[in-house]
């Protein structure tokens, strides 16, 4: 009978937030598949966890998961864990989670700890459902076109950012979004964590060189909020040169971008540059 592959949320700062099912399974499994085995190692000796690790991560996936998978035929059970919170949510594994279901290896969760769920649920945003995004793009191009996208979500949008991209990501939210609430969680579970709900603009004005990764909860698009005053086609022409040009989006990521900032349709403002020439 081919082995189990159980994929295992961690603690994502605080080692008391494990559960009793995922020690057991990692004591009882026969490899652990750890992004950072190093990172992993912390929390199993926290707890007398003697298991073999092995590294799985993004730049070897591809190379071990057919090793990892034998393993799996042969009988032996594997879990899959992150450096912290629920495996291949925004981490690596995926790969080999499709890898096992392709080969007819029973996968089975082991809930836990996830920072994005921390987040929702203490920024009283999440009651009618939220949309998970994850990372957004490192490039500042790419990253206001995706932002862009997202604009007019009716929910909550939850991302992650790295300390050292959060000023810059924080400001493309302000100038796509509008100054919407965001609710920005750094260092959640730990000694210092800290979940601060306030407009984008007051993130801005008091954020400073944090360690940790950051997670935002962003406030939904809401029909009939107050939008900046409409500028002349002229103007409004100029916006766009400004999108396209010095941002890198193209021309209906900008479009769509000032139709959300102003409050009008795509149309609407595709006219009113058209008449700005």
């Amino acid at each position: 009978m081919p082995g189990t592959l159980y994929v295992v949320a961690t603690p994502i700062g605080n080692l008391e937030d494990v559960t009793l099912r995922a020690l057991r399974v990692l004591r009882e499994a026969s490899v652990i598949a750890a992004e950072d085995t190093r990172r992993t190692s912390r929390l199993l000796q926290h707890y007398s966890i003697s298991t073999p690790t092995t590294s799985l991560h993004a730049h070897n996936e591809e190379a071990k998961t057919p090793h990892l998978v034998d393993r799996l035929r042969s009988g032996e059970s594997v879990a899959l864990v992150s450096d912290a919170g629920t495996p291949v949510v925004s981490d690596p594994g995926a790969r080999l989670v499709a890898a096992a279901h392709a080969a007819g290896v029973r996968v089975e969760p082991i809930p836990g700890p996830s920072a994005a769920i921390a987040a929702i649920s203490a920024s009283g945003m999440g009651g009618e459902g939220f949309l998970f995004a994850g990372f957004p793009p490192a490039r500042a191009a790419a990253r206001a076109t995706w932002l862009s996208r997202l604009a007019a979500e009716p929910r909550p949008v939850v991302l992650y950012e790295a300390p050292h991209r959060i000023k810059a990501t924080l400001g493309d939210l302000l100038a796509v979004f509008g100054d919407r609430p965001v609710a920005l969680g750094r260092e959640l579970t730990k000694t210092h964590e800290e979940l601060v709900v306030r407009p984008i603009s007051a993130h801005l004005e008091a954020i400073g060189e944090g360690r940790g990764e950051y997670t935002l909860v962003v406030g939904p698009y809401e029909q009939g909020r107050e939008y900046p005053e409409i500028p002349a086609p002229k103007s409004l022409r100029d916006e766009f040169g400004v999108l396209t040009e010095t941002g890198g989006l193209g021309r209906r990521a900008a479009i769509k971008q000032l139709a959300v900032k102003y409050g009008l349709s795509a149309r609407e403002i595709y006219s009113m540059v058209e008449d700005g020439r």
